[in-house]
């Protein structure tokens, strides 16, 4: 990886300096937003919606897992838990601390992921929250946050967190920020195209460049 630092400059003359990080190729970079909450949102009016949420337990049918993970997160390469291998994956769900809900049609097939990590000391991370891209802007969302914070605001908690990226759908940081997560981090993330690895086609999210 090389780095160069070119001056920028600025008005009256100043200047600033700036870096410049070249990403290998089979590589891709990200900006990560953190956000989090330090205290239960204000009571609403619970959002309706068909869909039905089931927590899954172990032992977990790895399969049907990782065929939702890829459809929800396909669009947005994800990538966390497609890299994990049976023995890893199944001893990161079933990690105390960890809670897997499932949202379900009525006839049963699942339609989103929400994964509550309760590992930190009075914290919950909003580890994964995504639904299928058919379902999106449809109210769905606003009805698995509801039962996020439901759950994530229990005793002991004093602190809600999230992260999102410039990968993932373009309104999730306006979703969460609307939802009372407040940005308080911004980093950069490099790491291994996962469409260079195979676990997603080259022709996946095409508005990323593939290099």
């Amino acid at each position: 990886m090389s780095e160069r630092a070119p001056k920028t400059p600025l008005t009256g003359g100043s200047m600033v300096a700036s870096r410049v990080i070249a990403v290998p190729a089979g590589q891709i970079a990200t900006i990560v937003t953190c956000l989090e909450m330090t205290a239960p949102p204000a009571p609403s009016v619970p959002v309706k919606s068909a869909l039905k949420l089931e927590r899954w337990t172990a032992p977990f049918d790895l399969a049907r897992y990782r065929a939702l993970f890829r459809a929800i997160g396909q669009p947005w390469l994800w990538r966390g838990r497609l890299v994990l291998d049976d023995e890893a994956l199944a001893a990161t769900l079933s990690a105390p601390g960890l809670e897997v809900h499932v949202a379900k049609r009525r006839d049963g097939t699942p339609q989103g992921l929400l994964e509550l990590d309760f590992s930190g000391e009075g914290q919950c991370e909003l580890a994964y929250f995504g639904l299928v891209p058919e379902l999106t802007g449809r109210g769905h969302g606003a009805w698995l946050m509801g039962h996020a914070l439901k759950r994530a605001w229990k005793d002991g908690t004093s602190r809600v967190w999230v992260h999102t990226c410039d990968l993932d759908h373009p309104g999730a940081l306006g979703f969460y920020q609307r939802h009372g997560f407040r940005p308080y981090e911004r980093l950069v993330e490099i790491y291994e195209d996962p469409r260079s690895s195979g676990i997603y086609p080259p022709d996946t999210a095409p508005a990323v460049p593939l290099l």
